[in-house]
């Protein structure tokens, strides 16, 4: 761990232990060190760019959810701490909706979602970022449906000409961090089926996956099996089924004492044309990223399949380009 603080035994070990320093021991002034400056800070909802404005966020965030916490579950990584590493982090929070903020009037709800955040660090700081909460499950336990939710965003940001851009690549802005992941077997393997399904190609379900496969999608759903996760690839690929399919960036592992396993950053980004997650057919021009997380193994001698799968998109971030588009 060349450059990074010597209590840190390993990336993984940083990347977890910084999240609870910042957020569950209050250590928001630590952000000063951690995070660099001019960091550029994606989510589907907004980019915001530089270190003072996402102190303020974090801020904001605690005040609306006090207890918050956040259990690390996995850290998929690449890279090296001379060239600079790449975390895919997942999470589970644990939140009581105890202030009003940027979800509403405090409703006292408590939630429980996921997180898959991309992390580049050099030196001890993270200068770029990639993070996508599962704002569906959120919305959802407050007793929104997304769509609602997003138009009534919309009108509390002060209408369509005046509201916060969601990420396109028109709204997205350049970071320091230019690579694409690492070349091991397990990202290619998962990539190349991410792939076959988004070419239309559904028989890479049974062929890949495992017939008893847990899937954890947007909106807190968990799922099992093969027609599980047919439907939801084939719901959302419907709903945009000439858009541009890309990985964006592939890492995999095969580390001691853990499953081999890959994570995947990919986008979405064409027209809202057929039927499918997002109901009848728009036109609307929209910008779906995601991430996705996958565990592999087998009985026996048998060839290893897609055993958990993990994925996330801001369903009220599409929702939100839509109304925008469309009223």
């Amino acid at each position: 761990m060349k450059g990074f603080d010597e209590k840190f035994q390993d990336f993984p070990d940083y990347i977890i232990g910084i999240t609870k320093e910042i957020w569950e021991d209050r250590g928001i002034a630590t952000l000063h060190d951690y995070y660099h400056p001019e960091i550029v800070v994606r989510s589907p909802a907004s980019v915001v760019i530089g270190n003072q404005n996402v102190i303020g966020a974090t801020m904001a965030t605690l005040a609306e959810f006090p207890d918050r916490q956040l259990l690390g579950e996995d850290v998929i990584w690449s890279g090296t701490p001379e060239t600079g590493m790449l975390s895919s982090h997942r999470i589970i929070s644990t939140a009581t909706h105890a202030g009003s903020g940027a979800y509403g009037e405090a409703t006292g709800k408590q939630l429980r979602y996921r997180i898959l955040a991309d992390c580049h660090a050099r030196n001890n700081m993270i200068d770029d970022e990639w993070l996508i909460r599962d704002q569906g499950a959120i919305v959802r336990q407050m007793g929104w449906d997304p769509k609602a939710f997003a138009a009534d965003q919309i009108t509390r940001e002060g209408g369509p000409e005046a509201c916060v851009r969601p990420l396109s690549p028109e709204t997205d802005q350049p970071g320091p961090y230019k690579g694409a992941g690492n070349d091991d077997p397990w990202g290619a393997h998962y990539a190349e089926i991410l792939q076959r399904i988004m070419n239309a190609d559904m028989a890479a379900i049974p062929d890949s996956y495992d017939r008893a496969c847990q899937l954890e999608y947007p909106g807190a759903y968990t799922g099992h099996g093969w027609g599980d996760a047919d439907r939801f690839w084939m719901s959302l690929r419907a709903a945009f089924p000439d858009a541009k399919f890309t990985c964006e960036h592939v890492i995999g592992r095969d580390d001691p004492t853990m499953p081999p396993r890959a994570a995947i950053r990919w986008s979405l980004s064409g027209t809202h044309s057929g039927w499918g997650a997002f109901g009848a057919p728009t036109g609307a021009q929209v910008y779906v990223l995601g991430i996705s997380h996958a565990e592999f193994g087998s009985f026996g001698v048998a060839t290893p399949k897609l055993r958990r799968e993990f994925t996330l998109f801001d369903e009220t971030a599409v929702w939100k380009q839509i109304l925008l588009q469309t009223g």
